[in-house]
């Protein structure tokens, strides 16, 4: 039997445009700028590694980029990065702040 599951770090995201990244007294946030008033709970505080990501999540990097970026970035080994990304981009994907490219 073939192993027809996808590589995760394959995968292209890109920012959904009703998604803006504001900073607000000295942090970097997420804001739906949707009409649904229940879109506030989808506001997402961003630290110094979840922006640097952000940031990389333009539809051209590749999760295993941004991965091999991150762990160069702030000196972590590439399977913590990659652990914590997929963890980060599945919240993101949860709140429809990315889609996939």
């Amino acid at each position: 039997m073939s192993d027809t599951s996808i590589d995760p770090f394959t995968q292209v995201y890109t920012r959904d445009p009703s998604i803006v990244a504001r900073a607000i007294a000295g942090e970097m946030i997420l804001v739906p700028i949707r009409q649904n008033m229940g879109d506030l709970e989808s506001i997402y505080m961003l630290n110094d590694t979840a922006l640097f990501t952000w940031q990389l999540l333009d539809g051209k990097h590749s999760l295993g980029d941004i991965r091999t970026l991150l762990s160069t970035e702030f000196e972590v080994d590439e399977q913590q990065a990659g652990q914590d990304l997929l963890e980060m981009v599945a919240d993101l994907k949860r709140i429809g702040a990315v889609v996939e490219a």
